[in-house]
């Protein structure tokens, strides 16, 4: 029970909240204003609003309610997004065999090719073979003429000619020399025999004093002079032939080296021609009649239908994991899969690529041709078994460290961390965040604004 004041008197407060002019029990009439005791207080005061008064409270209670609202959001599910379900792509994660394998693709190459250089340079004069046309090894392809190659063929047809006659010259005064010498050898022998037999019968006429002295020294001197005679002539004559044997075997080496050099002259002028150096088909030709090309200009090439390969250009990020001998599976060639393998790689990094040539195991595609684009997964490790998940648009936001998990009800979908391992062309390994079974968004997040949870409509 309150307990009110009595009707006659005002509160204080009541009586200082009175509009001016009010009047009450008590309170001076309205035309008597007093100017003393107090009296002047009463002229009227302008009232402010309450919720002007209050502003800045108000405000900081808004923020307040704002941020009690944002936390309790994060702690019953984060900033959720409706999604349609049909616009979205499930997929489950399973435990099965996983290979790492990267795609890759490649050219149509023909195994073997024979480029066509120019070995002699000089003016296109005839074309015998188009391009495109099969071709026997040793075939014209194109001939050449160079008159300063001709010139110099024989100018060399001269010399070696020049050398030859003096060969047969030298050889000819040789066989004159021993011949003459054997004439004189042959009187020589002549005299000393009958000198000596006309010695032995004055040396036994002297000894019974049938002839003088003089006699039998004069046959004496005249048979030793023969013989010493014949003996320095035959001295002469054999140091003579070892030196004209010698001067023999130099212009005959000197002969034999202008012979070789003739016949490779005579193969540069043979060279003039182009063949082809092996069968196959003639699959380039740069040559037009009248034109002049120097030595070591490329014509073109010859491919041997000994089979195809296929050149491909891989990331320089695999090349210390890229051996000869590794297995390739082909995407569908004529609706069939083909196996290759790895047969060389080249060491060379080109705009951050090296390439690798392939074989195909067995038969080739019936169908391939030069030049067709072929698709490619290349493994890179042996068969074991691992979480997978399909491959998806969803990398590209997430960069695979976190992905929308399907809760069990299938009403919405959370976002979670895990980690990514090896990949091929089809699923990506999950090392971490996921169980078999379980069922995520692969498809892509770019409209989500990476949202805590997905709910379905």
């Amino acid at each position: 029970m309150t307990t009110e004041p009595p009707t006659g008197q005002r509160s204080s407060i009541e009586t200082l909240m009175a509009p001016r002019g009010a009047t009450g029990a008590g309170s001076p009439p309205s035309g008597s204003q007093s100017r003393g005791g107090g009296e002047g207080m009463d002229r009227k005061l302008e009232q402010k609003s309450w919720i002007r008064k209050n502003m800045a409270m108000i405000a900081g209670g808004f923020v307040l309610i704002a941020l009690l609202a944002w936390g309790w959001s994060g702690t019953t599910g984060g900033r959720k997004l409706n999604v349609e379900l049909e616009r979205l792509t499930l997929s489950e994660a399973t435990f099965g065999p996983f290979q790492e394998m990267i795609p890759g693709t490649g050219n149509v190459e023909p195994r073997t090719t024979v480029f066509l250089d120019a070995v002699e340079g000089g003016r296109i004069e005839e074309i015998f073979v188009l391009e495109g046309e099969l071709v026997e090894r040793g075939q014209p392809i194109l001939r050449l003429s160079n008159p300063q190659l001709q010139l110099s063929i024989l100018d060399t047809e001269t010399r070696r000619i020049e050398q030859n006659n003096r060969l047969e010259d030298t050889r000819f005064r040789v066989d004159q020399n021993n011949l003459n010498m054997q004439q004189q050898l042959t009187d020589m022998d002549y005299n000393i025999r009958r000198l000596r037999r006309e010695n032995d019968r004055n040396t036994a006429l002297f000894e019974r004093q049938l002839i003088s002295a003089a006699e039998f020294e004069r046959t004496r001197d005249e048979y030793e002079y023969w013989v010493r005679r014949r003996d320095l002539t035959l001295r002469g004559y054999r140091a003579d032939s070892i030196r004209q044997r010698i001067q023999i075997d130099q212009m005959e080496d000197a002969v034999r080296r202008m012979d070789e050099n003739f016949v490779f002259v005579d193969q540069r002028l043979e060279n003039l021609t182009l063949r082809a150096p092996f069968s196959g088909r003639l699959s380039q030709l740069n040559a037009e009649l009248g034109e002049l090309k120097t030595s070591g200009f490329r014509f073109g090439q010859i491919d041997i239908l000994d089979g195809v390969k296929v050149k491909a250009a891989i990331d320089e990020f695999h090349i210390t994991r890229v051996k000869s001998g590794q297995r390739v599976i082909t995407n569908n060639i004529g609706g069939q899969e083909y196996e290759m393998i790895v047969r060389r790689v080249y060491p060379e990094v080109i705009a951050s690529r090296f390439e690798i040539d392939l074989d195909f195991v067995g038969n080739e595609p019936p169908s391939i041709r030069r030049g067709q684009t072929v698709r490619f997964r290349l493994e890179m490790s042996d068969p074991s078994d691992a979480i997978v998940i399909p491959q998806g648009g969803f990398f590209q936001t997430t960069g695979g460290n976190w992905i929308y998990v399907v809760d069990e009800s299938g009403e919405f979908a959370e976002r979670r961390a895990i980690r990514l391992g090896r990949k091929n062309p089809d699923v990506y390994e999950v090392l971490e965040g996921l169980e078999p079974g379980e069922t995520v968004v692969t498809s892509s997040y770019d409209t989500f604004n990476e949202a805590d949870r997905l709910v379905f409509k």
